[in-house]
């Protein structure tokens, strides 16, 4: 445990002490502590952790061992290393977080942390909140995260206290109360910025509450597609099965990572040779990741959508393949959108990109991840027409890095504001 503290200057209120510590701690330090704190909970014996397990799994429903995966990814890439890379890839240095520094034949400047940031967790993705919530950290903008009921991001910030008192009234998680609270609604109005995590009527219901100048930042609910191009149907290895399967069934599609869609290139025979790889690729990982407890909604929804593509694979309209908790369905309709359900992993035949980007364009879908067996020239291609924000190679989907800009956005600069020298 760290202890790099440094006092308060004396006269401020008891509630700006804190908060003062943390200004007055260098960035790489903020950073040195926050990736101390997560290298505690990288064990998954760690008692926080542990608990923390059982609560996001009791409240999402999912099964231990997917809960633990995703805490895994999730804490496995907060190191200093990434944290600094990420920030000096954005302001140039770590040291712009300190004060005035030198940018060649830029002008001086401070990237100074703003006085207030609110994050809005997700009500499905485990976690996505806290990355946001450790770069505001880092710009030294004390955080407020209204947390779910899990209490995940609150167990965190109790770790990152014992690292250094300076953390405990900078670092504070809140229940989410989806706007019943009167509190919120001074916290959204005097925060600097606001980070949000939702569906699109919960994002307009924040953003109408934010202040004027207060900087808005929204993560909507988006959906996640893989290719898989002719050479890639032709050389098919039960590894890339594998990985393709584990994108589509981990979090049971809940996900902007999941992969909800498989677009295959190839003739009836080839898609075929997938769905013959695939079945017994969903087999393996749901006996690595079972599925956890689903709501009666979801599985009526699972169970009429699978009827229906059953209906259709009777009148020769593909086939639908079950595979214990999972459900093929060879050669979905293009006119049918991802269906967002359990289990369900449609693979739609196409000829070719054009194909891909038609589909997108006509459901309207908002695209988060590509995925493909080699990110390369021409999937960075597709990603630019159909508005992709990430390349991914199948197997990684869920595994974004530390450093990426989740949903095209830059990871610390929404929480600075610049000061010029001259």
């Amino acid at each position: 445990m760290s202890g790099d503290t440094v006092k308060a200057p004396r006269g401020l209120p008891p509630r700006d002490v804190n908060r003062t510590m943390l200004r007055l701690l260098g960035a790489a330090r903020i950073a040195g502590h926050v990736a101390d704190a997560a290298s505690r909970w990288r064990d998954a014996d760690f008692p926080p952790r542990v608990r923390a397990t059982g609560a996001v799994a009791a409240r999402l429903g999912y099964s231990e061992p997917v809960v633990e995966y995703a805490l895994d990814r999730l804490f496995g890439g907060v190191t200093q290393r990434a944290l600094e890379a990420t920030i000096a890839g954005e302001l140039g240095s770590v040291e712009a977080l300190d004060g005035a520094v030198e940018r060649g034949n830029l002008p001086a400047a401070w990237a100074r942390g703003v006085d207030r940031t609110v994050v809005i967790s997700s009500d499905t993705t485990i976690g996505v909140a806290l990355v946001p919530a450790l770069f505001a950290l880092c710009a030294k903008s004390p955080v407020v995260v209204k947390d779910r009921s899990d209490a995940l991001i609150a167990a965190f910030f109790e770790t990152l206290a014992e690292e250094d008192p300076a953390f405990a009234s900078a670092a504070v998680a809140r229940p989410w109360t989806g706007g019943e609270d009167p509190g919120e609604e001074r916290l959204f109005a005097t925060a600097d910025t606001v980070v949000a995590f939702g569906r699109d009527e919960t994002l307009r219901a924040v953003r109408a509450r934010c202040g004027v100048d207060t900087r808005f930042v929204p993560f909507g609910h988006r959906a996640s597609i893989g290719r898989l191009t002719a050479a890639a149907v032709a050389t098919l290895t039960p590894q890339v099965a594998d990985a393709i399967a584990r994108d589509a069934l981990l979090y049971d599609g809940e996900g902007c990572l999941s992969l909800h869609a498989l677009f295959v290139e190839a003739d009836d025979a080839g898609l075929e040779r997938v769905a013959d790889a695939l079945a017994p690729a969903c087999e393996r990982v749901l006996l690595e990741f079972p599925p956890g407890v689903r709501s009666a909604a979801r599985l009526a929804a699972a169970g009429s959508y699978r009827r229906l593509a059953a209906f259709r694979a009777a009148s020769g309209g593909g086939r639908v393949v079950r595979v214990n908790d999972a459900t093929l369905v060879v050669g979905a309709s293009a006119d049918d959108p991802p269906p967002f359900l359990p289990g369900i992993i449609p693979l739609v035949q196409v000829d070719g990109d054009d194909d891909v980007a038609a589909y997108t364009a006509r459901h309207r879908l908002p695209v988060q991840a590509l995925g493909a067996v080699d990110a390369d020239l021409r999937d960075v291609a597709l990603a630019e027409r159909i508005g992709a924000v990430r390349v991914a190679p199948f197997g990684t989907m869920q595994d974004p890095p530390l450093s990426g800009h989740h949903g095209g956005a830059p990871r610390i600069s929404d929480f600075i504001r610049w000061i010029d020298l001259r």
